[in-house]
């Protein structure tokens, strides 16, 4: 049977490899509430030893998008699961719930056990970023729906928190400051508008050096995103945090008015960070309106959060000593939406 299988596209053993190849990567992401092996049916995890009164737990679900075609390009795939943990952590700390454990699924064309491998190595790497368990997963052989050198990866992340402490945004109010958090790059939305614009409609290819980045085209596009778990959650014990924004699909316009109550909306000074240049480097090529841009890329800000004013300049200081680049680049004001405030940008 395994012989017809093979020949039918789907290689067995080469499952068999993959599994044993990634253990050792699962093995280092075991935290407390972690039950069982890789192997089972299912991943398990003991909410009682975290000692909450009144658990919530908080989900979410995601994948890369059409990063994962500059991965094929590169044949660079160690970085690409940090990317997907990071679309889901970073999504449920919003809700102010610590993520616990991940899962992830990755589809492809053929399996390769090297491939498969790296791969997974960037989910564990992730997944240690975010103090979360990798604690099962699925890599699903599909010849014929995937080319051979082709594969998804989407992933699913568990978090948990006090029923008490949930962070909803009901709390804030007009006059309420925002702290943003520097992200590393693009992250992990706009590729589809980022290939057009590099490689359709002009001629870069990802060795192409950029000096204005110092760095390959290559290397600025498959930066990790930002995972902002951990400083976080070390933020929510010292303040009164009153809502949160990851800044994902849709840019600030979209993602903002997520965590505000209604009749509520935002002032964003785009003067109080460091744009890194790649966005003024796809505005132009693009001609794309810079106003635009914040309906779709995250401007070099890849986490919003809102404080009381009294707190603000404390929590910009907090997270800048512990490793992160913060900036007071807002605050919220009466009446819907999202208004962007130009003038002259700094640029990292």
């Amino acid at each position: 049977m395994a012989n017809a299988y093979k020949n039918a596209g789907v290689d067995i053993d080469a499952g068999y490899e993959s599994v044993n190849r990634i253990k050792k990567h699962v093995e280092r992401t075991k935290r407390k509430g972690m039950l069982g092996s890789l192997g089972g049916f299912g991943g398990m995890f003991d909410l009682s030893e975290l000692g909450l009164k009144e658990p919530v737990l908080v989900s979410g679900t995601d994948g890369v998008g059409t990063k994962l075609k500059l991965a094929f390009m590169a044949d660079k795939h160690d970085t690409i699961g940090i990317d997907c943990v990071a679309m889901c952590v970073n999504d449920i700390i919003v809700q102010g719930a610590e993520p616990l454990y991940f899962l992830d699924y990755i589809a492809c064309g053929k399996a390769v056990p090297e491939k498969i491998e790296s791969i997974v190595k960037g989910v564990a790497d992730g997944c240690e970023m975010a103090g979360a368990g990798l604690t099962g997963g699925e890599t699903a052989e599909m010849p014929g729906l995937y080319e051979a050198d082709e594969y998804d990866i989407a992933g699913f992340a568990v978090g948990a928190c006090e029923k008490s402490k949930i962070i909803t945004g009901d709390e804030i109010s007009e006059g309420n400051r925002l702290v943003g958090l520097a992200s590393s790059g693009i992250h992990s939305n706009g590729y589809s508008l980022v290939r057009k614009l590099f490689f359709e409609d002009h001629s870069y290819e990802l060795g192409t050096y950029l000096p204005q980045l110092e760095s390959t085209l290559g290397d600025a596009l498959l930066t990790p995103t930002r995972i902002y778990v951990k400083p976080v959650l070390e933020a929510l014990k010292k303040f009164s945090i009153k809502g949160m924004s990851h800044i994902t699909g849709g840019g600030f316009i979209e993602n903002i008015p997520r965590m505000l109550p209604e009749g509520l909306g935002a002032d964003i000074d785009s003067t109080k960070w460091k744009q890194p240049r790649l966005f003024s480097i796809m505005e132009e090529l693009g001609s794309i309106p810079h106003q635009e841009m914040y309906n779709i890329f995250n401007m070099g800000i890849g986490f919003v959060i809102a404080v009381d004013a009294s707190e603000a300049e404390e929590a910009v200081n907090f997270f800048n000593e512990i490793g992160e680049e913060a900036y007071l680049i807002g605050e919220v004001t009466a009446g819907d939406g999202v208004r962007i405030i130009e003038g002259d940008r700094q640029e990292d």
